[in-house]
């Protein structure tokens, strides 16, 4: 045993998604006395600027949309109690197809070893227990939550250190249960083409091969003020328009894949620390 705090580390793509799919367990860990650590990996610019102006669009300012969102950043990291956020700074590649996958910079045409090296570093000053991130596909599909990915699990190679590693996913059966979600709250989904609908299926597991459920219904309430926080953002954020008391309802469980181990810990799990302490 030493002196050191036990220490888990989120690596994500954008201002915002620490608080989607980790937002529970972060500031769970915090109140635990754990050290938490963000590490942030592009700059938000692709997302919307004032008054939800596009991107693409005249008047959208990259540059003024990564400055508006690294303060709502760090609003949600004050939300969620976080220990330490570092931030990579790699340009936002957007969404699939868009022309910012191909500009000099972005994270996206970053290759992936000089990203891992940035992060290595990181992991090496931190000493992480534990390390989530995105599964292979970045959960759905974005190019930067899959160079997350990459860079992830190849700076853990770069590495001696041994720690849990754990990739978001969602349930099967939540999956299911957004759309109903989403029904009952006016959104109108048009009806996907074939392919995207092979593709929708493909997002999250089924249940019986989530590894580990960690409650986090306690912690609900800042989970919603830290996606509250990235207010530019808010039309694209469905889950606010639940309101803090129903959000609370839906999204008190929180879902991984356990992929790498030394602890032994028994799966399923009811905690990504099962095994340190």
């Amino acid at each position: 045993m030493t002196d050191r705090p036990l220490t888990l580390m989120a690596v994500h793509a954008h201002p915002d998604d620490e608080a989607t799919g980790t937002g529970g367990v972060l500031a769970r860990y915090a109140a635990e006395g754990i050290r938490t650590v963000l590490v942030t990996c592009t700059d938000g610019g692709c997302g919307d600027g004032p008054g939800g102006v596009k991107p693409g669009d005249p008047g959208h300012d990259p540059a003024a949309v990564a400055l508006m969102r690294r303060q709502e950043l760090q609003a949600s990291c004050d939300v969620l109690k976080i220990s330490d956020l570092e931030m990579l700074d790699y340009a936002d590649s957007g969404m699939a197809g868009w022309p910012s996958n191909d500009a000099p910079g972005s994270f996206w045409q970053t290759p992936v070893q000089e990203g891992a090296a940035r992060l290595a570093e990181l992991m090496r000053h931190y000493r992480p227990d534990v390390v989530v991130t995105y599964d292979e596909n970045g959960f759905y599909g974005h190019p930067d939550h899959i160079q997350a990915h990459r860079i992830t699990m190849a700076a853990l190679e770069m590495t001696t250190l041994s720690p849990k590693v754990y990739w978001t996913t969602m349930p099967r059966s939540m999956m299911q249960r957004f759309g109903e979600i989403m029904s009952e709250f006016g959104e109108d989904m048009p009806e996907p083409d074939p392919a995207e609908a092979a593709a929708l299926a493909e997002i999250g597991l089924p249940d019986d091969e989530i590894t580990t459920w960690v409650d986090t219904t306690a912690f609900s309430g800042q989970k919603f003020d830290a996606l509250a926080a990235h207010a530019s953002q808010g039309e694209n954020i469905f889950f606010l328009r639940m309101g803090k008391e129903r959000f609370g309802e839906l999204m008190g469980m929180e879902t991984f894949v356990r992929v790498q181990d030394t602890t032994g810990a028994a799966t399923p799990e009811n905690d990504l620390f099962a095994g340190l302490r």
